[in-house]
């Protein structure tokens, strides 16, 4: 049995795999409209989300599985005090496959440890968001044909953002990609990512404070929400909430086949005139998400061909 906490618990080829498996399923949902006959996927999210939860659920039935779990914390046995373990050992009895999303960094591999059936981290604070990861690969891949050989650039809250950090960890498995980090000095990312990572692994990356320095030499440029959630203070969120805003004006400085991605939610650091730019991205990526988790249920059901 098999859990997906990291987008590195997939090898490369693993991953390719996935992602082959992913846009089989785009092209031909037909095929795959009842591989999930009689099966049932738990989703116990702690913490609120739309695409994350909304998008595991569709997966689960347009494989025609069915769906049951609970929202928020409130709406659960959380609230009186049931740990995770006891809590995952209990949906083990009930489901076949679980998507959990929590605010502690490794509350989902708690539960994977005391678990009986396959779990997916669908986010743990500020730590990782494998499922983004894998949407952001699908996305990328199948929209410029490669995840070798580009330059993208980060722009935002890349101190605290858990799909900045799972993007730059499976990214530096492929050939040649260079990274500019765009962010205020208080949000630049974190020295364990610069040093561990990216400086360990030699990969090419500069930072920047300024969108505009970076914006001629993106293949993909990836904007993400400064978020609340994650900050200590109000004066310094206001403070920083609005540092970055893509316009048209600054579109115009991108290559003409640049994809601009965003894990959603978007608050006002894309403006919605760059919503007709055909190399707005970030709407398609949000149903590619649909796709890459029907895939991932599919192989840790082991259920994929």
């Amino acid at each position: 049995m098999r859990h997906l906490m990291s987008p590195l618990d997939l090898s490369v080829e693993e991953l390719d795999k996935l992602l082959d498996l992913a846009n089989d399923i785009e092209k031909n949902p037909d095929k795959y409209a009842h591989a999930c006959d009689g099966k049932k996927l738990a989703t116990c999210f702690y913490e609120p989300s739309t695409r994350t939860r909304l998008s595991f659920e569709a997966a689960m039935l347009n494989l025609g599985g069915s769906v049951l779990g609970f929202a928020s914390a409130d709406s659960s046995s959380a609230s009186k005090g049931e740990s995770v373990s006891d809590t995952i050992r209990v949906i083990s009895c009930y489901a076949d496959i679980c998507a959990i999303r929590h605010p502690k960094e490794g509350a989902a591999l708690v539960a994977s440890q005391k678990s009986l059936i396959p779990v997916i981290n669908a986010g743990d604070g500020g730590h990782q968001h494998p499922t983004q990861t894998l949407t952001d690969l699908l996305t990328i891949r199948t929209l410029k044909g490669r995840l070798s050989d580009i330059t993208i650039g980060l722009c935002g809250d890349l101190k605290f953002g858990r799909t900045v950090h799972s993007l730059i960890n499976a990214l530096i498995r492929y050939k040649n990609v260079k990274f500019v980090l765009i962010s205020p000095e208080e949000l630049r990312v974190p020295d364990y990512i610069r040093e561990d990572v990216l400086r360990a692994n030699n990969v090419e990356f500069e930072e920047v404070e300024r969108l505009e320095d970076a914006m001629s030499k993106l293949d993909v440029l990836y904007m993400t929400r400064v978020q609340k959630e994650r900050f200590f203070n109000e004066e310094d969120y206001v403070r920083l909430k609005d540092y970055y805003v893509l316009t048209k004006e600054k579109m115009q400085l991108a290559k003409e086949d640049m994809l601009v991605l965003h894990p959603l939610p978007r608050v006002n650091e894309i403006s919605v005139e760059v919503d007709d730019d055909p190399r707005a991205a970030y709407f398609k990526q949000a149903q590619y998400g649909v796709y890459v988790r029907m895939a991932l249920i599919l192989t840790l059901l082991g259920l994929a061909e």
